[in-house]
């Protein structure tokens, strides 16, 4: 099996910011009117919300791609995969950040990543609220919009605020330990309602890390992707079936990372 050439690889880096800069101007558009959009819960659960928005520019994003890029898989929060079985993953979540986007806080994002060979390899985070579209290919390096990035050079916790998050799909106990630990240590930590946008903010040099006990590969693959390029470490999140059935997550430079990673019940490495 031949690899992507670097042609192929590009031609998905570009559009997927393409892709990115589209949704993110249709999802605004609701933004603006969101308190005509009806909200659903899923799965019972009062805390996960979605609403037209996040299934129109999902849609928009599916067709775009399908269009392009027509033998590619796709995967998005809310209308699941393609199943075509191709070697290229296309990981799509419209809206990250649902119930801050529709209760007008500004921290929701459009995040795009895509996996080829099994293996992650381009990263996208547009946040239309301050315009700034975090994006990544393996080898290329991190940027925001066209400024480099380099992940936090602290080396211990005291030296920044760390990223966290975490759901009901996990217990308490699986989470407040790592919180009382950080604390004990000096830190700081801050959750702002979307992972995909903390996660970029760790390539950003602006948190020296993040850690949630259970992400979905949507919420995770691009800020993964932005990370590494940007001389940061995470876990091997796609091990254990991770594409599928998600996994812990944990990211930070190759300093911090061993320290974080000794604050977690059951360490990740």
């Amino acid at each position: 099996m031949e690899p992507y050439t670097p042609a192929a690889i590009d031609a998905r880096y570009h559009f997927a910011r393409e892709v990115a800069q589209a949704a993110a101007n249709r999802a605004y558009g609701f933004y603006q009117q969101r308190n005509q959009l009806e909200v659903e819960h899923k799965d019972q659960d009062m805390q996960n919300v979605v609403s037209i928005a996040d299934r129109d520019v999902e849609a928009l994003v599916r067709d775009l791609i399908e269009q392009r890029f027509p033998a590619d898989d796709f995967l998005g929060e809310e209308s699941g995969g393609s199943e075509k079985n191709a070697r290229c993953i296309w990981v799509v979540d419209p809206i990250d950040g649902t119930s801050c986007f529709l209760n007008g806080l500004h921290n929701w994002c459009v995040a795009i990543g895509v996996i080829i060979d099994g293996e992650p390899v381009i990263g996208v985070v547009y946040d239309p609220n301050h315009r700034e579209m975090f994006h990544a290919c393996t080898g290329q390096g991190a940027w925001v919009n066209d400024a480099p990035l380099q992940v936090h050079s602290g080396e211990d916790v005291q030296a920044g605020v760390m990223g966290v998050g975490t759901s009901q799909r996990v217990a308490a106990g699986t989470f407040v330990p790592f919180i009382s630990k950080l604390l004990d240590e000096g830190g700081m930590f801050i959750r702002n309602g979307s992972g995909a946008l903390m996660t970029a903010w760790v390539a950003a040099g602006r948190l020296i890390g993040y850690y949630e006990p259970h992400m979905n590969i949507w919420d995770c693959l691009p800020g993964i992707v932005l990370v590494r390029e940007a001389g940061g470490v995470t876990n091997d999140f796609l091990a254990n079936h991770g594409l599928l059935n998600g996994n812990p997550v944990l990211m930070s430079n190759k300093i911090l990372y061993p320290q974080l990673d000794a604050m977690i019940i059951q360490p990740l490495s």
